[in-house]
């Protein structure tokens, strides 16, 4: 396999393979992992639980990211955003790529396997297949609702990090999950209403595409209520205290706010501004949820 990916990838750099994983957004899906990890035990998180569990949960989302590369060239090459990464400007081969996602999948596994327990390990390749196969190679081109759809498995690394440390289900990390659930169409039907005549060029049925503007930003107002009632649901159930109770409102105030100001079409570029302003919010709250819990262990 090293043979093989070094034959196919003679021009890129290890920036090209960074690339491939999407650095970002998988620290973004480790930080609601690791608040999974610690809101799961009063007591602390055994450090092999927490380093190579979230290294494990990281390379697998690595290698779904990957795979997506490889799906999505053709897309990625229609849209101005995408249309410099690696595998779609030719620097890594769609084999090398694969490849990679490969070695990526089978360590991320191991070091579950090893160093958590198999049903953290088992639920983490479900998301994997949930992103790589379901959506990104069905979802996405079959039907608008691609990303309520498919969401579930962006969504599930809170729950992972629960598993790690517990090895079972339970109400509150579904509960996180839930969270992510309600919040990925506002957050990404805002970049889809931004970027609407790339993905129509690109034949992908995304809401703003096959309903038009207006349908898209009443549905993201919606969905921001939905997500606003959902995350005062850690509070209703003890879950949480005051402190997260207050963040939740007023970062859910702004989302509500610029979900407003997106229907309404009352100031510019305001769905591009929504969705970076989703990204904030995400990782505030769950920093809010983490911050929270400690405050409640010391009272």
């Amino acid at each position: 396999m090293a043979t093989m990916l070094r034959a196919h990838s003679e021009h890129a750099t290890w920036r090209d393979y960074l690339e491939l994983t999407k650095p970002r957004v998988v620290m973004l899906m480790l930080i609601t992992s690791l608040v999974g990890m610690f809101l799961a035990t009063r007591a602390g998180v055994p450090w092999t639980v927490l380093l190579f569990g979230n290294l494990g949960i990281g390379l697998c989302a690595g290698a779904a990211a990957a795979v997506n590369h490889v799906v999505d060239r053709r897309i990625d090459s229609i849209m101005a955003r995408t249309h410099k990464r690696p595998v779609t400007a030719g620097r890594v081969s769609p084999v090398a790529a694969l490849t990679f996602a490969l070695l990526l999948a089978i360590a991320g596994m191991s070091l579950l396997m090893v160093f958590t327990n198999e049903l953290a390990a088992w639920l983490t390749l479900a998301s994997l297949l949930g992103y790589a196969v379901i959506y990104t190679g069905f979802l996405k081109r079959a039907t608008p609702q691609n990303i309520v759809i498919g969401g579930l498995a962006g969504a599930a690394p809170p729950l992972l990090g629960w598993v790690a440390v517990t090895g079972h289900l339970s109400a509150e990390p579904l509960l996180l999950v839930l969270i992510i659930f309600a919040w990925t169409p506002p957050h990404f039907w805002a970049l889809a209403i931004h970027r609407k005549a790339e993905y129509a060029k690109a034949d992908i049925p995304m809401l703003p595409v096959t309903h038009g503007e207006h349908y898209t930003k009443v549905h993201i107002l919606l969905y921001t209520l939905v997500m606003f009632a959902v995350t005062l649901l850690p509070y209703a159930i003890h879950m949480s205290g005051p402190l997260y109770l207050v963040c939740a409102v007023l970062l859910g105030g702004r989302f509500l706010h610029w979900a407003w100001v997106l229907y309404r079409d009352s100031k510019p570029h305001a769905a591009i501004n929504t969705f970076k302003y989703s990204i904030w919010y995400l990782f505030l709250l769950f920093i809010a949820l983490l911050a929270d819990h400690y405050l409640l262990l010391n009272i």
